[in-house]
């Protein structure tokens, strides 16, 4: 099998980045990653969201160069930052990131999402020095039509529940914003839809697997939503290492603009009842139940994505199969939970995708 790409510490030692969303889950993770790769990150972001969350857990404001509390729905605020960071590269990950909260609130969902979105990019008009910036959207930007395919970049967007279609219309935005001014400016700008994302450190509700930890942890059964429901489950790593070569790609070549679906190949796709299973003989836990379907809002059944244009443009797949993504998730939460140190834990996870062929 040939190399898989990694992202390059030579490339990114130095350079300024502008993180947004560096507070969360994967945030917390990339932000990590970036100063281990010799970054100088700036993060804007809410305060963490959870309690517990990995931001703080895993000390990640020491790593980071400026740390700001700013809502992207505060265009001012985000110009200013903007303006105050200079960066060379914007990775942009803030979001409203669950299906059942957009459902629960879907005017703030648009606003975090579209909006927010929107400011940022408006943001860069006339800002020198950017050269990439990678907008994260979300596997979810499909209208999905519930077919035995899986998506590609050119197929229709769409949204049943508010967080989709948030997403689908954010791709919307993204493309309007490269089109009609940024890549004059000399600005590459790229999507990144991600599958289900798995990896320690998350405690965000209605999230399969903290939802398996803490039902576990505390002698309780897992109460699953659509145990049939097939996903593109990955580590957090994969898709973090995809936006890091994305915006080494964008820097050295402007014509790998456009929109990236990454995760595990389509038949690797699996159910969260497969997952379920597969978790439960990592970490000891009581029976499985399952929630009635008719108690829960409207989610896509059966989603799988083709990575085949990140594969032959950028060189990016993931390095971990589904085994190793799960059997190194729990082992990341009955670690912690044992009284290990979430970020050393951060770290050797990094450390082994980094070692592996």
């Amino acid at each position: 099998m040939a190399a898989v790409a990694k992202p390059a510490p030579s490339f990114w030692r130095g350079k300024r980045v502008l993180l947004t969303g560096h507070t969360g889950f994967k945030g917390s993770w990339l932000a990590l990653w970036l100063a281990r790769l010799g970054a100088e990150v700036t993060g804007l972001a809410l305060a963490p969201a959870t309690e517990p969350n990995l931001f703080t857990l895993a000390r990640v404001a020491d790593d980071v160069y400026a740390s700001h509390e700013c809502d992207v729905r505060d265009a001012q605020a985000v110009a200013a930052h903007m303006q105050a960071a200079r960066p060379q590269i914007v990775l942009h990950l803030a979001a409203q990131a669950l299906v059942r909260a957009g459902y629960a609130d879907p005017l703030a969902t648009y606003a975090t999402n579209v909006m927010g979105t929107a400011h940022v990019l408006d943001a860069l008009r006339g800002q020198a020095g950017v050269r990439a910036v990678v907008v994260v959207t979300t596997d979810k930007v499909y209208r999905n039509r519930e077919w035995a395919y899986p998506y590609r970049e050119d197929d229709p967007l769409g949204g049943h529940d508010p967080y989709s279609a948030s997403k689908a219309a954010a791709e919307i935005v993204t493309a309007s914003y490269r089109d009609a001014f940024l890549a004059a400016q000399g600005v590459a700008v790229a999507t990144a839809r991600a599958g289900n994302v798995i990896g320690g450190g998350d405690w965000a509700a209605d999230r399969l697997l903290p939802d398996a930890v803490r039902a576990w942890s505390a002698g309780q059964p897992l109460h699953i939503r659509h145990p049939e429901a097939t996903r593109p489950w990955q580590h957090v790593i994969e898709p973090l290492a995809a936006y890091l070569c994305l915006a080494e790609r964008l820097w050295a070549n402007p014509t790998h603009a456009g929109a990236y679906n990454f995760g595990p190949l389509p038949h690797e796709a699996a159910t969260v009842g497969h997952v379920v299973k597969m978790a439960s003989s990592a970490y000891p836990s009581s029976a499985t139940s399952y929630e009635n379907h008719s108690k829960s809002p409207h989610e896509a059944g059966w989603l799988a994505l083709e990575t085949a244009h990140a594969r032959q443009a950028l060189g990016v797949a993931p390095r971990w199969g589904l085994d190793t993504a799960v059997a190194r998730t729990m082992a990341w939460y009955r670690a912690q939970h044992g009284g290990a140190d979430a970020r050393a834990l951060c770290l050797a996870d990094l450390e082994a995708w980094e070692a592996t062929a």
